[in-house]
């Protein structure tokens, strides 16, 4: 029996050292060297303060901001301990109950938008965790946005190409803006804006 027992616990550990140490340590040490940023969680950083990560989508409510896709983690929005949608089907009254108390927001906060609203606006993604809106849902929020920070419209369009990422490779799928770089464009836009009026 200890002919047997030996080599089992000897590949054990050796396997737990391999796998479970060198090769992590390993693949760690060169996606920081290669890719510090990444490796690092792909952190935002705003006057040395960490403000979010590009991975990982924000709950924007206030008015003067654009807001990002619902998110359907729980306890909390954009929760990435608990990624995941609402897995409700279309015919769930939970779901249009949902979705309907959405497009009532957006309408209360802008009854003069006669435009389509985009569906990222009133639906979950899968991960919930969307850093990212369609242009469509930028371009719906410009009024807005513009209105509430007295900026002309074409500023705060000008802001959102900025921000457009467009399809992986030309064609891996669609062009999309990112939520948290656009408003931290807009809040350093507004903050130059006041200074300049101090000053």
């Amino acid at each position: 029996m200890s002919t047997l027992i030996r080599p089992a616990v000897s590949l054990f550990v050796a396997f737990t050292v391999v796998t479970g140490l060198a090769y992590p340590l390993a693949v760690t040490g060169v996606a920081s060297a290669v890719f510090p940023a990444q490796a690092a969680g792909s952190l935002v950083q705003q006057g040395g303060q960490t403000v979010g990560s590009r991975l990982i989508g924000q709950s924007f409510v206030q008015p003067e901001h654009f807001w990002s896709r619902p998110s359907a983690t729980a306890p909390t929005p954009y929760n990435a301990a608990n990624s995941g949608g609402a897995n409700q089907g279309p015919l769930n009254p939970a779901l249009v109950e949902a979705v309907q108390g959405r497009i009532a927001a957006l309408k209360a906060a802008d009854p003069a938008n006669t435009l389509p609203i985009p569906v990222d606006l009133v639906t979950t993604s899968a991960s919930g965790l969307d850093p990212h809106i369609s242009v469509a849902a930028a371009l719906y929020q410009v009024g807005r946005v513009a209105r509430v920070r007295h900026l002309s419209e074409d500023t705060v369009r000008q802001a959102v190409l900025r921000h457009t990422e467009q399809p992986l490779m030309g064609f891996l799928g669609e062009a999309r803006v990112h939520v948290l770089a656009l408003n931290l464009d807009l809040d350093r836009l507004a903050e130059t804006t006041a200074t300049g009026h101090a000053s």
